[in-house]
């Protein structure tokens, strides 16, 4: 299960980013995951919670924003939604060869939220690195 990997690499790239801004306890992550990424949020949600355990993310909530997959060829204007399984033909002219993936493979950290002490809860956005 790969969601294991992304969420501990989530954890930790957010668990570096919130000990360099002070933070006491971080209280949400949110991500944005491409329908193409190959990610079950079920999944990931599940994988999120074990690798917080014992860390500065411990009991923070994950909020997924799912980013649908859409796709243009360079020869027809417009673009068309990709869809599961991905049909990247394009549906004005038929062809495949030109066309060009625009959405639906993003793995992104959007937002961290922790409190950094008595004055409360802060957030950071966004943190550079992808997931």
């Amino acid at each position: 299960m790969h969601e294991m990997s992304i969420a501990m690499a989530v954890v930790g790239q957010v668990e570096e980013a919130a000990r360099a801004g002070g933070a006491r306890a971080v209280t949400s992550v949110r991500l944005r995951v491409g329908e193409l990424a190959g990610v079950v949020p079920d999944a990931l949600a599940f994988c999120f919670e074990l690798a917080c355990a014992g860390t500065v993310l411990d009991g923070a909530t994950l909020v997924t924003e799912s980013v649908p997959a859409r796709a243009r060829c360079a020869c027809c204007p417009g673009t068309w939604a990709v869809g599961m399984p991905p049909e990247l033909c394009c549906p004005g002219c038929g062809r495949a060869t030109d066309v060009e993936l625009l959405s639906g493979r993003e793995l992104e950290i959007l937002s961290v939220r922790w409190e950094d002490g008595p004055a409360g809860a802060r957030t950071r956005e966004p943190i550079p690195e992808e997931a």
